[in-house]
């Protein structure tokens, strides 16, 4: 079958639906092959080729030389395969291009279908496709509407997804119409024809994914971040390291007059935001991470058990642990120890004033 206009036609659907043409060859080609099967029983006998150097499309049904005919849709004699294979035995399998005017007459009758079902096939991959590149990564969504329990129906694309009100920042107004940002956190169903994305305004991906975006060095890969913890709406702690001795982490992530982490905290409806330097030493990363508290010491009490003790100076104590045990709550998630907080004003054998342990994602 050689056709120019086809081909053209399908240049310009690419162009217009912004689908490679390879992806619209394959959909035409699943289409072409679902139409002339109702022909042959439904039987996975048929398949089709699109060449596009030389603008042909060429159907095929694989008939198996047989000494009795059974089904003369699948089944072929030896001497019937002689005319297109020389020398066929029996049980090989026989190609057969079929004629243009077949062709043609089977895929007529299922007509513009046939066609709209390529396209759809070709879209679906396309949708398959961006799905899996958006995979743990930030997309900007709007907003289509707000259903009274509080999720929020977004459009990724041409696709809606749910915002489920427990993927939300608390307190945060979400309204129609508008633009947000949300973490792709996993994609399901990538063997279906469309996907599904489970998305979150809460996950600590989010914030990993604002600083890789904000901050040139993390980038560029001279600095890394090597934890998050996150309370979503009240404050995160992020852990940093650099692979660069000239580079400081730290204020690589503030930015110049704390414009880049600005910018990330106000993404994050003014989430407060904790950048602490990352250690291989356990006791000097558990310190870091109970910034702004002071520590006066850290001692590991058990390694295997990720458990040790603080001692900070007693006009600390409430800074370390935090409103609600949060600040020592986060700095457990960040570093993964379980940590009990004591001031340098309690003795060894009164129970220390805090103890926070790693729940959740950190």
């Amino acid at each position: 079958m050689n056709n120019k206009e086809f081909f053209e036609a399908l240049r310009l659907l690419s162009r217009e639906k912004g689908i490679a043409l390879d992806a619209l060859y394959d959909g035409i080609q699943r289409a072409i092959v679902t139409a002339v099967k109702g022909d042959y029983s439904n039987k996975d006998v048929v398949f089709c080729e699109i060449l596009p150097d030389t603008q042909e499309m060429k159907v095929y049904v694989r008939k198996t030389v047989v000494s009795e005919i059974i089904d003369p849709k699948v089944d072929l004699l030896p001497e019937q395969a002689e005319h297109h294979k020389p020398g066929a035995q029996l049980g090989d399998i026989i190609e057969i291009e079929l004629d243009t005017k077949e062709v043609s007459r089977i895929s007529a009758e299922k007509g513009k279908h046939v066609l709209r079902q390529g396209i759809r096939e070709a879209e679906h991959g396309k949708l398959r496709e961006e799905f899996q590149s958006r995979e743990q990564e930030i997309v900007t969504v709007k907003v289509q509407r707000v259903e009274p329990n509080g999720d929020c129906v977004v459009e990724i694309g041409k696709v809606e997804e749910v915002l489920p009100l427990s993927e939300q920042v608390p307190g945060e107004v979400i309204r129609v119409g508008d633009l947000i940002k949300v973490y792709v956190v996993d994609i399901k169903g990538l063997d279906r024809k469309v996907p599904r994305a489970t998305i979150s305004r809460s996950n600590p991906g989010l914030v990993k994914r604002l600083f890789e975006l904000e901050v040139p060095e993390i980038k560029d890969g001279l600095v890394e971040i090597r934890a998050v913890a996150r309370e979503a709406g009240s404050r995160s702690k992020v852990a940093v390291a650099s692979r660069d001795e000239a580079v400081d982490p730290i204020g690589a992530c503030i930015g110049p007059r704390g414009s880049r982490v600005a910018r990330i905290i106000d993404l994050l409806s003014s989430e407060k935001i904790d950048i602490v330097r990352y250690s291989e030493d356990p006791a000097t990363f558990v310190a870091a991470a109970l910034a702004p508290a002071e520590v006066l010491s850290v001692q590991v009490v058990d390694n295997d058990e990720h458990v040790c003790h603080i001692t900070v100076p007693e006009s600390q104590l409430s800074l370390a642990i935090g409103n609600k045990g949060q600040n020592a709550r986060l700095a457990a998630h960040l570093t993964t120890w379980k940590i009990d907080i004591h001031s340098d004003a309690v003795k060894d054998d009164i129970p220390p004033a805090e103890t926070a342990e790693t729940e959740g994602d950190a």
